[in-house]
């Protein structure tokens, strides 16, 4: 069988990636995984009218009825939000069973980046990066992200690593995979709801046609992996991280008590930080996705015009 046997590219997303126009991936996790119904589908269209209204086009990834998706119609949209928990959340090994069974599934970054591949879309918004969770010496629970960048060649615009991991050891994860972290406009890695935390970054980079340049050298060179590029949370919107790190604290003893597992370990943390602190994480996390899609389609255009040659700042160095 064929790719398209599987694959349905929306046509605005097909005429754009055939004309060599900037693209930027949406992950779909957040509309079933995220706020409730309506919030979810409001917060998905919104975060697609912030990659249009900075020059590139939104491509929503999901599975729906066993089909791989690359860009939602607004039905497609509402069928996710609506759907809610219900709906499978999609890691990579995921991917082929669903398709196989006709299901339905919202992407994590790991599909997301894996779908966004299949296309060749280089740039890709979203949230938080998974990684190595606290305690990970014993459980073993590393998320599929990682593994997913150190062998995909997309870009991935993210708020740093979720705050609730261990942010030391998925450091050191990227690093033996040669996925460089690269922070846009600061030498300090992003905390998530912070816009700083005490570890550094790999490289500053402070304008997208840097950025651009990078990923163009990385793919070049034939080096397959992923980059991060980690983009604080804008200061307005910024918490205190004595109050994160408290929340997270508490939020980890109570899942400890509660012998809470797996997949259902994230979930559980984000629902009760943003409960610790009155509903402020979740604002905040939708102002990260708003600033990421702002820089990811700053990246998509820088890229596109370096790949088509009409970069002006070509021959500069970062």
């Amino acid at each position: 069988m064929r790719l398209s046997d599987y694959l349905d590219v929306h046509p605005e997303v097909a005429a754009a990636l055939s004309a060599g126009r900037p693209v930027v991936a949406l992950e779909s996790s957040i509309i079933s995984h995220g706020a409730p119904w309506p919030k979810n589908a409001e917060t998905a269209l919104v975060l697609e009218a912030e990659v249009r209204a900075h020059g590139a086009i939104p491509a929503t990834c999901a599975i729906l009825d066993g089909r791989i998706k690359v860009g939602l119609t607004r039905e497609e949209i509402e069928r996710l939000a609506r759907g809610g928990r219900d709906v499978a959340k999609v890691s990579r090994r995921d991917i082929p069973i669903l398709v196989a069974c006709g299901a339905d599934g919202a992407t994590t970054i790991s599909a997301t980046m894996i779908i966004a591949d299949l296309v060749k879309i280089r740039v890709f918004a979203a949230g938080g990066l998974g990684g190595v969770h606290r305690g990970a010496q014993e459980s073993f629970d590393i998320s599929a992200d990682l593994q997913a960048l150190a062998r995909t060649p997309v870009a991935l615009v993210c708020a740093g690593i979720k705050s609730i991991l261990d942010i030391q050891l998925t450091l050191e994860y990227l690093e033996t995979h040669g996925v460089p972290v690269i922070g846009y406009g600061t030498d300090s890695l992003p905390g998530f709801f912070t816009r700083d935390s005490e570890f550094g970054v790999d490289v500053r980079l402070d304008n997208p046609q840097q950025i651009a340049r990078v990923m163009n050298a990385n793919w070049a060179l034939g080096l397959n992996n992923g980059l991060v590029v980690a983009n604080p949370i804008p200061e307005p919107f910024a918490l205190p991280r004595e109050d994160i790190d408290l929340a997270i604290e508490q939020a980890l003893a109570e899942a400890d008590a509660e012998g809470i597992t797996g997949k259902g370990v994230t979930p559980f943390l984000i629902s009760r930080v943003n409960a610790l602190t009155n509903g402020a994480s979740a604002e905040c996390s939708v102002q990260i996705g708003l600033n990421n899609a702002r820089l990811a389609a700053a990246m998509a255009v820088a890229y596109a015009a370096l790949s088509s040659g009409t970069d002006p700042d070509i021959v500069n160095t970062c």
